[in-house]
Order: C-alpha cells, then sequence, then structure tokens
C-alpha cells in the first residue's frame, strides 16, 4: 500500500481536537477503586488457562442464536405445539380413543395427531438447523492469537478466551470485546467502524495507552503480563470502567480503548488487543435478546375459531346427552333387542344421567370433525411451499452478491401481507454510504446541469400533465401563451434528456462524482469572471479534511480513506477539477495543482497549523493552514445555517444568491454544506493559538467547554465562498421502494445510531423527508438535565410533545405534512410509562419518523411501544447486529443478508439482499400469501362444518345413539386425501391479480391491513356458508332417500348407501365450492380438483372389493349398489348446484355492485382494456395509490405544485402586463 510507511509514522492524535486526547501522566495514574458489585471482573492477559478454571471462569466465545438445543428441543418443541387449541383438543380425543366411550379405533386419533404434531416439529427442527449453521459460520471465522513465546497463529472464534492476546488486521472484524494495547500507529491510534453496533458511517478514533506502545509487534508479548480488573458485563455500548495494572503501576481505562466485537478495523494495518468478554458476554451480545417464538395475528385469531367451534360442538354434544337421556329413560327399556344394560355399563336406564355422561364424551369426539385436525399440518405444508417460491423468486435474487431472498421461518408469512408500519435501520439498509458531488454554487454562480432523481421525475411528471392538458382542450395556460412559456417547457424537457446523455457521453462514471458542466472542467474555470473565489473554493474542498491518501501502484490515482462519505465526495471532486491531494505528513498536506497551468501539475505544500474537527453539537470543520506566500488562512465547511450566522459584514455578498441556491438543492433532495474562509494575521493566529494550546492541553470536566470557547472566537468573521451539493447514493431502488410502499399505504419509521444532521439528509434523500415539510424536532437541553432534577428536564419534552400535537391539530392545509425528529437521550424519557403514549400519539399523526442516536436496546424499545400500542403488525428491517433487538422485537423480522455483519439475518424471520426487494416481499409475497392463507382457512372451516354437522344431524335421526352415517374409512379419508391436496393448491397457487399488477396496483395490499379477507363477517359468512351446505346435503338425501325405491328391484336405501351416497354429494359440494373461490387456475389446479373427485369413485370401487367391506354391509358399493340408480347421480346433481348456488349468487352480486379493487382489475384485464385503452389503465393506477406525504410521489407532487405555482404566477403577471396594451389598441 503506497504511503503505508508514512501512514504508520504519523501520530494521529495530533490531528483531533475534540475527538481525542490522551490523559496527562498525572491524570493516568490517579485511579477510582471500582471494585465491589458489579466491578468483579478480573482478566489475567496473556494467561488464559487461568480463566478455564473456578472462580474465574468465564463463558466461551461460541454464540448461538437459535431457539432450540439438543436438550431444550423437545419439551420446548412439545410445548410450541401444544400451544394451539386444536391440537389440546386432539390431545384428549386421543387418550379417550383408549376407553370403551370412543366411537372411533384408537389408532384413527392417535395417527393422525402424531403425523401432524411430528410434521410441525420437524420443520422447526429444519429452520433451527439452518440458524445453527448460520451461527456456526460466524463461530469458525479465524482469528490471530498468541500461542507461546511470541508466536501467533489461528484458531476459530469460538475457542477464543478471557485473556487472550489477539492480532487483528485491516477490514476485519473484532472477534471478541477487546482493549486496544497497540496498533500500526506510533502513538497507538486506530479506526474503528461501529456500523454493525450503532448503525454510523464515520469511523471512529480509539487509542491505546501510551504504557502499552512498545507492544506493537509479535515477539513483544513473549512474557507479556498484565491484569485487568473492569465492570461486568453489561449491555452499555458507549461506557466503560476498568483498570490496567502493569509494570507495577495502575493505569485506569475508559471506553476509548475498547473494541467491541463485530465492529470493524478500517484504515489501520494492524492492532493488537486482549480479550475481556466473549461470546454472550459481550456488549453486542448483551444487547441481543433470545429468539422469540412469534405467531401470526392469522393464527392467533383461528385459535379463537377454534374455540368458537370448541363451544359449539360441547353445546352440540350437551343436546346430544339431553336427548340421549331421554331415550335411555324413556325407550331403551322397551328395546330388548339391544340387551340393555351393556357389559361396560355404557348404556343403563337405571343410571341415566352416567349414561349421558358417557355419551357426552363420545358425541364430543364424534363431533370433532367440525375441529379440522389436518387444518394444522396443511397449513405448514402450505406455508413451507410459499416460503419455497419466495426463496426461488428470482426477482428477489441479487447477482452482484449471489445471495436469494430467504424466508428462514415459514410461520409469518400471511404477516407479511398485513404490515402497518416498517421499522427500519438506516446505515447499511437504506443508504450504501456513497455520496456523489453533483451541484455547486461559488460566488453566487450555480453550477452542474446534471439533474437530481427528484427534478427527472418531477419534469417528466409535468410534462405528462402538459400533454395530457393539451389533449383534453384544457391547456390554458400553453395555448393562451404559448411563446411565453416554451422556454420553461425546453427546460423541462432538457432536464429529462440531461441524465440519459449524460449517462451516454460518460461511459466510465467515476465514483463520488457525478457532477457534470463545462464551465468548471478541464480548466476552463480560468475563464470565469470569478475566478479567484473559484480557486479558493476548490482548494477549501482538497485542504478542509482529515482524510489519508492512497495511490494506486497500477494506475496513480489516489483514492482517500476519510472519516465520511461526503469528505471522500469532496476529495473526489478537488482531485477532477484539478487540486489532487496526495499526501499528508505530521504538518503538512500536499496538493497536485492544476493551476495555472492545466496541463502542468505544480505540487503545492500547505502547512497545517491547527484543525478543529467535526462534532454534531458543532456542525463544522475548520483548518488553519498556511500558505507557500505565508498567508494563514482559516478554510470552514459546515451546515448552511451555522456558517450564515458567523459571516461578516463584508463577508456576504453572495449570501442571498446562495441561499437561494441552497433551497434548490435541498428542493432536488441534495446534501448541501456551506463554504467560507478568513485571513488572519501572524499577531491574530499567535494570540488566539495560545489560548488554543491551553485549552488543549488542559484537562478536567470543563475541557470540551473551553476548547468550544476558543473555537468560536476563530470562527467567526468569515467570508463566504460558496456551497456544495452532494446526492446521498442510497442503496439500489430504495427511493421507488420507499414510494411504492408508501403507495401501498404502510407507515416508514427509521430508527438510527447516527446523527440527527445525517439521520436527516438521508431521510431527505429517500423521500421520507421534502422541502416544505414541518420538522418537529424534539430535543433535551443536556445542561437542564445535568444541574436540574430529571422531572424538569421529562416536563420540558412532554411539553415540547404536546406542542407538535397541538400543531398538528390546528393545521388546517390537506397538503400539509409533519415529521417527527427525535433523539435518543431525548428518547430515553419519552419510552417511559407516563410519557410513551403521548409520544406514540404525536408519532402516529407524523408522515415519517425518525429517531437518531438510539441504542439497540431503544431500537427494540420503540418498536415494542408501536407493536403494543397500535395493535398493529410491525415489521423491522436491518442489516447489523444492533438492529437484532428491534428484529426480534417486531412482528416480522427482515435482516439484510447482503452486508459482511451476519447477526441481523441470523436474529431474522425473512433475510433479503437490498432493501428494494422489500417492495416484491411485501406487496407481491406479503398479498398474496394473506390472501392465500385467509381463504384457505375459511375454507377449511367450512368444509368440516359442511361434513361434521351431517354427523349430528344423523345422531338425531337414530336415537342419539353415537351412530355414525359414515364408514370409518370414509370420515379418516376426508380430509387426509379426499379434500385436502385442492385446499393446498388454493393456499400455495391462489393468486387474485398477477405480480406484475401488484406492484401497480399497491394499494390491493392494505385488503391486508385492513384485514378485509379474515375478519370476523367473513369467517361467520363461510360458517353460515357451511351450515347452509350441511343442511342441504343431510336433509334432501334424506327426503329423496328415507322411503324412494331407488333401484330395479324396488329396494330402498340402508344406512350404507345413504352415508356413502351423502359424502358422494359433500365430496362433489366442497370440491365445486373451492373452484368458484379460486381466481387464477393452472393445470395442477384442475388436477387436483377433478383428481379429488376421481379419487373418491375409485376409492369406492377398490373399498367395494376388498373382504372388509363384507363386514361393514358395503360389498360392491359403487357398482351393485348406487351406479345403476339414476337417482344417485341425479341427487348428487341437485344437491352440488342448491349447495353452490347462494355463494355464486353472492359473488355475481358483489362483482356487478359492490365490487372489491381486484375484482375490477380482473375484469379490466379479461376485457384486455389494460392492451386496448391505455389512459384508462393509467388513470386507474393513478387511482390505486393511497393518499401519502411520504415518498417519491408525494415529493414529485410538492414540486409540481410549485412549478404549476410559479407558472401560474408567472401567467397572471404577463396578463397584468399586457392588459393595458390591448385597451391601446381597442
Amino acid at each position: 500500500m503506497a504511503g503505508g510507511r508514512i501512514r504508520a509514522k504519523l501520530r494521529r492524535s495530533n490531528l483531533y481536537t475534540f475527538a481525542c486526547h490522551r490523559p496527562h501522566p498525572t491524570e493516568e495514574d490517579k485511579t477510582d477503586d471500582i471494585e465491589g458489585p458489579g466491578y468483579s471482573r478480573i482478566v489475567h492477559c496473556n494467561k488464559p488457562h487461568i480463566h478455564e478454571i473456578k472462580p474465574l471462569k468465564y463463558c466461551t466465545n461460541y454464540i448461538s442464536t437459535t431457539k432450540y438445543n439438543f436438550l431444550t428441543f423437545l419439551p420446548k418443541a412439545i410445548f410450541e405445539q401444544f400451544r394451539r387449541v386444536a391440537n389440546l383438543y386432539f390431545l384428549l380425543a386421543a387418550a379417550l380413543s383408549l376407553t370403551p366411550v370412543s366411537p372411533f379405533g384408537p389408532m384413527s386419533m392417535i395417527a393422525p395427531l402424531a403425523f401432524v404434531v411430528g410434521l410441525s416439529m420437524a420443520k422447526e427442527a429444519l429452520e433451527d438447523w439452518r440458524r445453527f449453521i448460520q451461527d456456526m459460520k460466524v463461530n469458525l471465522r479465524k482469528a490471530s492469537v498468541h500461542k507461546e513465546e511470541g508466536v501467533f497463529g489461528l484458531k476459530p472464534w469460538m475457542k477464543l478466551r478471557v485473556g487472550d492476546i489477539v492480532k487483528v488486521e485491516k477490514d476485519q472484524f473484532f472477534p471478541a470485546d477487546l482493549l486496544l494495547l497497540s496498533s500500526s500507529y506510533e502513538d497507538g491510534i486506530c479506526y474503528v467502524e461501529t456500523m454493525n453496533l450503532d448503525g454510523e458511517t464515520n469511523l471512529k478514533v480509539k487509542r491505546a495507552l501510551e504504557v502499552t506502545l512498545s507492544l506493537d509487534d509479535d515477539p513483544t508479548f513473549q512474557g507479556f503480563d498484565a491484569t485487568i480488573r473492569c465492570e461486568d458485563p453489561n449491555p452499555n455500548l458507549y461506557t466503560f470502567v476498568g483498570k490496567l495494572d502493569y509494570n507495577s503501576r495502575v493505569h485506569p481505562l475508559d471506553p476509548n480503548q475498547i473494541l467491541l466485537r463485530d465492529s470493524k478495523l478500517r484504515n489501520t494495518a494492524y492492532v493488537y488487543g486482549v480479550v475481556i468478554f466473549t461470546g454472550h458476554d459481550s456488549k453486542v451480545m448483551q444487547n441481543a435478546t433470545k429468539s422469540p417464538s412469534k405467531r401470526s395475528r392469522i393464527e392467533k385469531q383461528m385459535d379463537k375459531i377454534i374455540y368458537i367451534l370448541f363451544s359449539f360442538l360441547v353445546f352440540i354434544s350437551f343436546i346430544s346427552g339431553v336427548g340421549f337421556i331421554v331415550k335411555t329413560k324413556n325407550d331403551l327399556p322397551h328395546w330388548w333387542y339391544l340387551q340393555v344394560p351393556d357389559r361396560e355399563g355404557l348404556f343403563d336406564p337405571n343410571k341415566p344421567l352416567q349414561s349421558a355422561f358417557y355419551h357426552l364424551v363420545t358425541a364430543l369426539m364424534l363431533y370433532g370433525y367440525l375441529i379440522p385436525i389436518s387444518l394444522y399440518v396443511s397449513i405448514e405444508v402450505v406455508k413451507v411451499l410459499q416460503a419455497l417460491f419466495i426463496n426461488q423468486d428470482l426477482n428477489m435474487y441479487d447477482e452482484e452478491s449471489g445471495t436469494p431472498a430467504q424466508a428462514r421461518t415459514s410461520n409469518l408469512n400471511e404477516e407479511l401481507g398485513q404490515v402497518d408500519t416498517i421499522l427500519s435501520d438506516k446505515t447499511g439498509t437504506l443508504t450504501c454510504n456513497q455520496m456523489d458531488f453533483l451541484k455547486c454554487s461559488i460566488a453566487g454562480t450555480a453550477y452542474g446541469t446534471r439533474a437530481s432523481d427528484v427534478e427527472l421525475a418531477a419534469a417528466k411528471q409535468m410534462v405528462m400533465d402538459m400533454d395530457g392538458q393539451g389533449q383534453n382542450g384544457n391547456g390554458n395556460l400553453s395555448e393562451k401563451n404559448g411563446h411565453e412559456f416554451a422556454g420553461p417547457e425546453i427546460q423541462l424537457e432538457t432536464v429529462i434528456t440531461s441524465k440519459d446523455e449524460d449517462a451516454i457521453n460518460n461511459k466510465n462514471p467515476i465514483k463520488g462524482f457525478s457532477f457534470e458542466d463545462s464551465r468548471l472542467m478541464n480548466g476552463n474555470w480560468f475563464k470565469e469572471p470569478n475566478e479567484n473565489n473559484i480557486l479558493l473554493f476548490f482548494r477549501i474542498l482538497s485542504l478542509c479534511h482529515t482524510a489519508i491518501p492512497e495511490q494506486n501502484q497500477e494506475t496513480g490515482v489516489f483514492t482517500y480513506e476519510a472519516e465520511s462519505p461526503d469528505e471522500g465526495a469532496f476529495l473526489v471532486a478537488a482531485r477532477e477539477f484539478g487540486f489532487e491531494f496526495c499526501k499528508r505528513t505530521q504538518s503538512s498536506v500536499f496538493v497536485r495543482e492544476k493551476y495555472p497551468s492545466y496541463q502542468e501539475p505544480t505540487e503545492r505544500e500547505f502547512k497545517v497549523l491547527a484543525l478543529l474537527d467535526f462534532t454534531s453539537k458543532r456542525k463544522r470543520m475548520s483548518v488553519i493552514i498556511r500558505d507557500e506566500k505565508d498567508q494563514i488562512l482559516l478554510l470552514c465547511k459546515g451546515a448552511d445555517s451555522i456558517i450564515f450566522d458567523r459571516l461578516s459584514k463584508n463577508g456576504r455578498m453572495y449570501e442571498e444568491a446562495t441561499r437561494k441556491h441552497l433551497n434548490e438543492y435541498g428542493e432536488a433532495g441534495l446534501r448541501t454544506l456551506a463554504l467560507a474562509y478568513k485571513k488572519l494575521s501572524e499577531d491574530e493566529y499567535s494570540t488566539w493559538n495560545e489560548e488554543f494550546t491551553k485549552a488543549k492541553t488542559s484537562f478536567g470536566a470543563d475541557r470540551e467547554a473551553n476548547l468550544e470557547r476558543v473555537s468560536d472566537l476563530m470562527e467567526k468573521d468569515l467570508i463566504l465562498v460558496g456551497a456544495t451539493a452532494v446526492e446521498d447514493k442510497l442503496q439500489k431502488g430504495v427511493p421507488q421502494c420507499i414510494d411504492k410502499l408508501a403507495q401501498a399505504g404502510l407507515k416508514i419509521w427509521v430508527l438510527t445510531g447516527d446523527k440527527m444532521e445525517t439521520a436527516i439528509n438521508i431521510g431527505f434523500a429517500c423521500s421520507l423527508l421534502r422541502q416544505g415539510m414541518r420538522q418537529i424536532c424534539i430535543s433535551s437541553n443536556l445542561d437542564a438535565i445535568v444541574q436540574d432534577c430529571r422531572q424538569a428536564a421529562k416536563e420540558d419534552i412532554l411539553q415540547q410533545i404536546t406542542n407538535g400535537t397541538e400543531m398538528i391539530k390546528v393545521e388546517k392545509d390537506p397538503h400539509a405534512a409533519f415529521a417527527l425528529i427525535i433523539d435518543g437521550k431525548t428518547l430515553t424519557y419519552a419510552l417511559e410509562d407516563d410519557m410513551k403514549h403521548h409520544f406514540l400519539n404525536l408519532a402516529i399523526e407524523c408522515a415519517s419518523v425518525i429517531c437518531c442516536r438510539v441504542s439497540p436496546k431503544q431500537k427494540a424499545l420503540v418498536t415494542r411501544l408501536v407493536k403494543e400500542g397500535t395493535g398493529k403488525i410491525t415489521l423491522a428491517i436491518g442489516d447489523g447486529a444492533n438492529d437484532v433487538g428491534m428484529i426480534q422485537e417486531a412482528d416480522i423480522g427482515v435482516g439484510i443478508s447482503g452486508c459482511e455483519g451476519m447477526q441481523a439475518v441470523m436474529a431474522s424471520d425473512f433475510a433479503i439482499a437490498e432493501f428494494q426487494f422489500l417492495e416484491r416481499l411485501l406487496v407481491v409475497h406479503g398479498h398474496w400469501c394473506y390472501k392465500r392463507i385467509a381463504q384457505m382457512i375459511c375454507y377449511f372451516f367450512y368444509k368440516n362444518i359442511a361434513f361434521g354437522l351431517t354427523i349430528f344431524y344423523f345422531e338425531a335421526f337414530a336415537g342419539f345413539s353415537g351412530q355414525s352415517v359414515y364408514d370409518d374409512w370414509y370420515m379418516l379419508l376426508f380430509n387426509v386425501v379426499l379434500t385436502s391436496l385442492p385446499v393446498i393448491s388454493l393456499g400455495v397457487f391462489e393468486q387474485d391479480v398477477d405480480s406484475e399488477v401488484c406492484l401497480q396496483f399497491p394499494a390491493l395490499y392494505q385488503q391486508g391491513p385492513k384485514n378485509l379477507f379474515f375478519d370476523w363477517q367473513r369467517i361467520f359468512g363461510w360458517m353460515a356458508n357451511g351450515l347452509y351446505t350441511s343442511l342441504v346435503i343431510f336433509f334432501l338425501n334424506i327426503v329423496i332417500f328415507y322411503d324412494q325405491a331407488f333401484r330395479l328391484e324396488g329396494q330402498t336405501a340402508d344406512m350404507v348407501a345413504v352415508g356413502t351416497a351423502m359424502m358422494t354429494c359433500v365430496i362433489w359440494a366442497v370440491n365445486v365450492q373451492i373452484a368458484l373461490t379460486m381466481s387464477h387456475f393452472t393445470w395442477i389446479q384442475h388436477f387436483l380438483i377433478s383428481g379429488s373427485i376421481t379419487m373418491w369413485y375409485l376409492f369406492l370401487l377398490v373399498y367395494g372389493e376388498m373382504a372388509y367391506s363384507l363386514r361393514v354391509n358395503a360389498f360392491r358399493v359403487l357398482i351393485e349398489i348406487l351406479a345403476p340408480a339414476p337417482i344417485y347421480w341425479s341427487t348428487t346433481l341437485l344437491v352440488t348446484v342448491l349447495c353452490n348456488l347462494p355463494y355464486l349468487a353472492h359473488i355475481s352480486f358483489q362483482r356487478s355492485f359492490k365490487p372489491l379493487d381486484h375484482h375490477i382489475i380482473q375484469e379490466i384485464k379479461y376485457s384486455r382494456k389494460d392492451i386496448e385503452d391505455g389512459h384508462m389503465w393509467s388513470r386507474e393506477r393513478s387511482k390505486a395509490r393511497q393518499k401519502t406525504k411520504i415518498g417519491f410521489t408525494a415529493r414529485v407532487d410538492a414540486k409540481i405544485r410549485q412549478l404549476k405555482g410559479r407558472l401560474q404566477k408567472k401567467y397572471s403577471t404577463m396578463s397584468t402586463c399586457h392588459h393595458p396594451i390591448g385597451q391601446q389598441q381597442t
């Protein structure tokens, strides 16, 4: 690596004014007593064997995110299965089947239950095994560990022990929580990326204690011995208390020396560290929660239906028991041929209540077909197949990483179609940490012709609107003054085509640089009238930073390792403009400037006198340099509101024009910074530097305040130079995805550990925020919190929340949109029990919510608040270990698997490679899965009620004797074979509309959150349909076959004939019903529905030839008894038609007079209007959007309203100007 030796020699701590300082030797020796409860951990460095025996034995570095292990699987999995109400009922029924009261044999009850429970447990085991494999991929990563005699060797992460010395190299993850001992830099500085922990993209600076800096090579650890006493394991990422006992001296430890597991080493060749916390003791795992057992809302509602059906079952069993008492007491003594009482005492006229109790148990088992045991196993099969289709969807396959979508659990498929609120991480989920320099304003002149995505979309929509007005004859503005408005229309067309032309001309795009303007490129800026200001602008870009250059040995091109992507984009832009930052030493920065000659670069040295680095509180960064002419300059960049407040009276020459450009850049969705400078005299600098040095080298609680005060003295009376506008490179498709999800009616919250300014900028970039949206920022006054009581702070925050709520209530503009922005410290109070509901009520009223600086625990708490407070389904999506808590807390957790950290994926229910795939996962697969499962369950209850109630009716006809009208084999095969496959095909293949239409009509998704297909009205409707079907099937068959001769010989039907005919009607009715329910047919559905009916007749043929059929009087029941009788076939036809006639009438009426959205789309598609009438199809598409105030479409709509307002204003002005001229002409 070029420049590596220089970098290694840099004492990087000298660059940082605020972020990093080394304690004074006297301060380092001063330690507080940290012994006692909570501070009992003792670590013997370089002696891990001591920590293998008690009392210093700590947990291993093995981590697990599985729900089960070898010992707990059986009890926990059985518990999971018997949380289901139906399974408990069938377990009781299986136990009772071993007693004489059972109307069935034991195997007919035990075998189905064992099959259902066993299959479900096998699925759970398979899914948990996949989690185990993911865990092992992490556990088996290799780390370089000190073995003995200064020799390091590779060891799996899971084998690391407390006290081990570990060497971590650049771009590797830390395998455990480490104490930093030394680094490749002289002064022990290293850079750490904590994106996986707190979501922040900017690098953190860590520093080793001075006493351990000499441990900078492998052999130096031979004989190394030290002891660490520190806090016990805890989840706080930002605190650490401890002390190091080394060389007979004690040194205090703080968070600056701690390297946390799952953060990554960046911009540093290597570091050495000693393991302090391992495995589940590490802070990131302390923030994780146990893998929860999640159940979908539909499954929970299904339990309620089971309760209702079970209550109904008890009710009709009670009726049957009462009827049995009457029969036993009054009629049974006269029926001598029944030989009562029987041996078991089940039928005893002398004990009617005891007999009734036995019969009640028999009836509870006999009518058990009302509660479908095969429902659960059918749903399991369907969900596994649905998950397979999700996994195999090529539209959610990331070709770049080779990563498909993965349904890690199939229990929650239907929940994907009912999501109300999405809680998203920012870094790595929405963004890819890349900025592109797009536009700039220098000395009041705007540069950069390339359009942003927002400008492009708004311009296209405006042109479409104008074209539509012209075609409809309503284009008043353009028709009346065509010449006047030719200019704006040409500009709009230019904006539309500019990006496409640029893409063609710029075949090799430069990462971080999308600027296009010939006035500044290739040295043309020499000809500009404000040449000196442009020169100063470029120099600020190339000098005001803390980055390190790296030269590619093959191409010679410099790349930059910067703390933030903004800084990297500025340096790339400066390089492309001809100001290439090429080298940094301890006191100087070197820039190759193509000035004054663009063809002959000149390397110039700029002495760095002081650097005032960026903090979230300061919102600015400054560097004081001495150029080759010995001129001292302060160069400053920062937020425009901060810079403008610090301008001198003479430095505001370009303020008005720059403000206008900044507003335009903001409307275009760009991130902006203002640039300014100030010339310093020697005396002025010397006087300030004395005070600055004094503040910098002081120690104590007021150090930061002193530094801030001294910095403020320097960063004033600035002269404005210009402003930059960079486009935040979101992950591919993120704005479009958010826009589609917003149109689908979903609410989107962003929970990030990043600072507020960055989160707000990302909000603008992905259209969660837009220009004109009113921001309600809730923050706490830190000083007040420190000095005053907690109650005062809480009252202040509550007042802010109340004010925000009132502001929304009094707003009358229908287009007004509000955004709630809150930081983590304030959120600590807002999430307390007495305030959280006020906070939630305000958040719900806002169009978008952004929570900044939140810890992993707070992410989980916010998710829980939204889930429990709204009672609606939440989805959390993230990519890092800091997102695990909210992923597990949400109803559905989605992990981004395209990133390096796998903790989020291992804790998730679904994994996708990119955020953009969430659109298809929800809007297509979620919509389908919800409707499929809902229709499948409703149909299941319908067919079992239709079948089960016919048993009850016959029971009443047969004197409540416990006799079934159906053969045992008929009843056993009804759910397992004869009706199972069509309902599974409904759950797997059904589509109300195809995937493209789902994406074109996102409002269809709202059918899920509104629960249109599984509300109580629809459930009871299907139950009523089942009741009606059972009545028609039973009574029509009884009436027709009761005393009717149905064979040539004049015989009437016996119980077997009536039962078989009745079962035939059931099979036909329920299969025709499912055919009417389906909207989408493939050959599979046709085959399975017709195959189920055919299977029934084939079964009767085979069954009638078996010897067993002689024992039950069913010998050749089809061939010789039923098939020759025309009345059998005519009854089947009549009953089937009558059973399905009401449903057919219902859907005909609904489609004709009260159609749902998908009905209209189906009609359009069926009549091919989508192809023949494109305007009508587009109109329907535009109507099929939920009204939303976030997303790209809402932003474009706002931009269109703004442009139309400008056009209207311009037209009104022109009309006013032309009016007097017209009067003079007349």
